[in-house]
């Protein structure tokens, strides 16, 4: 079955920049530099980009931080921890704005 998403698509990645390289250069500068280690190692990292993939929903980014998880020596029990704590704040975030819902409600029932 045909899908919007293709896997292979990921490794066209750094074909992004074609037409402006000079933006993609300082997108990718920037981006390993993100991901050196620093205060938080690479593995820590690479689990935090796990988590926010599932966020903002993008399968590339799933994938390509699965492989990078396990490649840094994360297991399946980490990264799923790391999904659920993304998935507190998601959900959270979603049931915090219900206390605008019912600022809007008790005004519009006075």
């Amino acid at each position: 079955m045909q899908t919007y998403y293709d896997p292979s698509d990921l490794k066209k990645f750094g074909e992004i920049g074609k037409d402006a390289p000079e933006l993609a250069d300082k997108f990718f500068d920037y981006y390993g530099s993100v991901f050196a280690d620093g205060a938080l190692s690479e593995r820590e990292k690479t689990l935090i980009a796990l988590a926010v993939a599932h966020a903002v929903q993008c399968p590339y980014c799933i994938d390509a931080y699965t492989v990078a998880c396990l490649e840094k020596g994360s297991n399946l029990e980490e990264m799923t921890e790391a999904l659920h704590v993304v998935t507190a704040i998601r959900g959270g975030a979603s049931l915090v704005h219900g206390v605008q819902m019912r600022k809007v409600a008790e005004k519009l029932s006075l």
